[in-house]
């Protein structure tokens, strides 16, 4: 419980508080206190009153807070409560309160919750205020609270206290307000669209739907492995084959991978299906989401983040190979592929055009994961990451994807190395990945098969078999289009959060006793 042997003592001086508290008739940790009003219910109402019209028409009230500031002046004082997000001012008179209440209020600290009830003024300076009559414990903060005017400093102590951060910065608290918004957005918007929300499992005997590392667990009943998802789609699409044409989840999801800024081993996604549409229907359904959230939240399209204002009113559209194109590094302009340079012909002769790129931004210092050997389309898209996806800061939407790092994606009728699927980006990140749905099981079960050659070839997020959801297929998939968001992203960009853990309450955090990676202290 202490951190420190100051801490310690001061837990144990203000449990003697407690006990003088109690000795004044006053409950140690009463179970209830009936307030009139909230804090923002106040100042909602009698914000804009002035001093004549409160001293006209006195206003009494009841309300319950934190004390995040106190002082006594002779046989009087203000002290100011938080509650709701908001803050007010109540002032304490002897004569107003009596012996007993003045003897409780001069054994208040910071963090205390207590509830008053008196009426409203303005004092001399106009702040609203109340002149307390009844003042009541509720409970004791038996620590201290951050120092007041830097609230609670130390990034991964705020993560880790989260409930110190809540109370201690507002701000902090205002972004998990706006994620309740987002989410409510999210919902209205896909209710009003025919859409039924619905649940997946969450512990899946075959983690799929994602390219990515899955925890494991064990049921000691049934005696049986088991892996927490990774993504929900393979049910979600299993629900479209049983005539559910339009569902959503807002889920979370596990990957057993490295923590960053943009990443944390839990976090939660929005996946969504349409039968009888593709992903030229997904893209438009995006853009009318995105704008919807952002005004529903914010009240305009217009987000700051990290010192660019993003507008989720405008959004770009360029196929994967003209974002290589167009963000080549100017410093390796002697080998600016074309368009044609990043077909994929698929006889083999791919490698040779496209190791040299590689080998060019390899030698400018870019971080480019390949292997000698690997499709033709992966080695597309790692320089695609690269080269182009730190510059999409604005939100844009990449399309066309290589059909190798795409197993659950419909091909292009007319170029089956490319399938129909698209990726929006924004800030520098992604944030939603979608496609035309792979509906031929045949097909399914071929790609299941290629995936199966990656993860012998050392490919751990590659796709395992899963014949049940191949069978579900085979019953009729109609032609769908599906898409996951990243909700915690979406946050991120619309209150401009630098890291994902600013916009999760409880992240995952590295044990105290270790000590923790520069990544988990940088954000």
């Amino acid at each position: 419980m202490f951190d420190s042997e100051f801490e310690r003592n001061l837990f144990d001086l203000r449990r003697s508080k407690l006990a003088e508290i109690e000795k004044l008739g006053q409950a140690a940790y009463p179970n209830q206190f009936p307030a009139s009003h909230t804090i923002p219910e106040i100042r909602a109402k009698w914000g804009d009153a002035t001093a004549e019209l409160l001293d006209g028409d006195r206003q009494t009230v009841t309300v319950a807070g934190r004390i995040m500031a106190i002082r006594v002046m002779g046989k009087a004082g203000f002290a100011t409560l938080q509650q709701g997000g908001q803050r007010l001012q109540i002032y304490v008179r002897l004569d107003a309160v009596g012996e007993q209440g003045w003897a409780l209020y001069k054994l208040l600290d910071l963090g205390d919750h207590v509830g008053v009830s008196g009426y409203l003024f303005r004092t001399k300076t106009g702040e609203l205020s109340i002149h307390v009559e009844k003042l009541t414990f509720l409970a004791k903060a038996m620590l201290a609270l951050p120092e007041k005017y830097h609230g609670l400093a130390d990034v991964e102590l705020r993560y880790r206290q989260r409930y110190v951060d809540l109370f201690a910065n507002l701000d902090a608290r205002e972004v998990f307000v706006k994620r309740a918004k987002v989410l409510r957005a999210i919902r209205r918007f896909f209710d009003e669209r025919g859409y039924l929300e619905v649940e997946t499992p969450m512990m899946q005997p075959i983690a799929g739907g994602a390219a990515a590392r899955p925890f494991r667990t064990h049921h000691n009943a049934l005696d049986m492995d088991l892996y927490l998802r990774i993504a929900p789609e393979l049910y979600l699409k299993r629900l479209v084959v049983g005539g559910l044409d339009r569902v959503y989840e807002i889920n979370r999801n596990f990957r057993n991978e490295g923590v960053s800024t943009q990443h944390n081993p839990e976090f939660t996604m929005l996946e969504f299906y349409q039968a009888y549409a593709n992903y030229e229907d997904m893209i438009q359904l995006t853009i009318d989401l995105l704008k919807f959230v952002a005004l529903e939240v914010n009240g305009t399209t217009v987000s700051a983040f990290n010192g660019v204002q993003l507008d989720f009113g405008k959004v770009e559209k360029l196929t994967m190979r003209e974002a290589i194109v167009k963000w080549w590094p100017e410093e390796a302009a002697d080998a600016t592929p074309a368009i044609e340079d990043l077909d994929i012909i698929g006889d083999g002769s791919d490698h040779h055009r496209l190791h040299p790129l590689v080998e060019r931004l390899r030698a400018l210092g870019k971080h480019l994961d390949y292997q000698a050997g690997e499709p033709a389309g992966k080695t597309i898209a790692n320089i695609f990451e690269a080269v182009a996806e730190e510059h999409l800061q604005q939100p844009t939407v990449i399309y066309e994807f290589p059909t190798a790092i795409s197993p659950l994606s419909k091909q292009k009728p007319a170029d089956p190395e490319w399938v129909e699927r698209f990726e929006i980006y924004a800030g520098g990140f992604e944030l939603g990945n979608a496609f035309s749905e792979l509906n031929d099981p045949v097909e399914q079960h071929k790609r299941f098969e290629e995936q199966l050659k990656e993860r012998a070839r050392g490919d751990a997020e590659a796709h395992e078999m899963d014949e049940d959801y191949v069978r579900a297929l085979a019953y009729g998939l109609p032609p769908t289009g599906g898409e996951g968001i990243g909700i915690d992203r979406l946050v991120m960009l619309l209150t401009g959060s630098k890291s994902i853990r600013d916009v999760i309450l409880f992240p995952l955090m590295r044990d105290t006793a270790q000590k923790s990676p520069e990544s988990e202290t940088s954000s």
